[in-house]
């Protein structure tokens, strides 16, 4: 599948299609947003009972981004989990294909709004992380450039062939780079929301997730 290449702070870095961020020159791979355990979280709470296949399904496609590039390190980039119970009641089975997948590489959790880190699992906690010329952590931060984050999963909406769509996409300008939501059960954000605007420049392009990675001008 075709990723969008692109450079951030001189860094050299990848689009893939499945939402993921790949950097090459340093061996890292970063998501965001895996939301491990969502549909427990909710049905704990009350809420809809939805089906209890997404941890696995966004399992099944991280190990597919870790097959296709073996990478050294990992960087999760916050709300990993859907809260801290999610990770404590993750099934045995999915929990053994993570920690295969942790292992031998370096695992980097970052602190989420939902989670501060699964803590019982293994890897490296962190509430944000400096790696060459970027910062990676979970909410974008007005005053800091060089950043990539994620939090706000964002989705832009676009027509084809007389039909709306919407689609997570990356949202990149010259400081920022805010990551989509890996996890297979979130929703996500308009990129023309007001919250997303006000973080992004003009000339900000969306680069939408699907087969390939394609990038539009952000829509506002």
């Amino acid at each position: 599948m075709a990723g969008y290449i692109f450079s951030l702070n001189d860094a050299r870095l990848t689009a893939l299609p499945s939402g993921a961020l790949w950097w090459s020159h340093r061996g890292i791979l970063c998501v965001s947003d895996l939301h491990f355990g969502k549909s427990d979280r909710i049905a704990r709470r009350g809420g809809a009972l939805l089906p209890p296949y997404e941890t696995r399904d966004t399992l099944e496609r991280l190990e597919t981004d870790i097959l296709r590039n073996n990478p050294q390190t990992v960087i999760c980039l916050g709300d990993s989990f859907d809260d801290l119970a999610a990770s404590e009641e993750m099934d045995a089975e999915d929990h053994l294909c993570l920690t295969s997948l942790m292992a031998g590489r370096n695992w980097i959790w970052i602190a989420g709004n939902h989670d501060p880190g699964p803590i019982g699992i293994g890897g490296s906690h962190k509430s944000e992380i400096a790696v060459g010329p970027l910062h990676f952590r979970h909410i974008a931060d007005l005053a800091k450039t060089a950043e990539v984050s994620g939090h706000f999963h964002p989705k832009a909406r676009l027509s084809a062939k007389g039909r709306g769509m919407s689609r997570p996409c990356f949202l990149l300008d010259n400081h920022r780079l805010i990551m989509p939501a890996y996890g297979t059960y979130t929703g996500g954000l308009r990129s023309d929301s007001a919250a997303l605007a006000a973080l992004m420049e003009q000339d900000a392009v969306a680069i939408l997730t699907g087969k390939t990675s394609v990038a539009i001008p952000m829509p506002r």
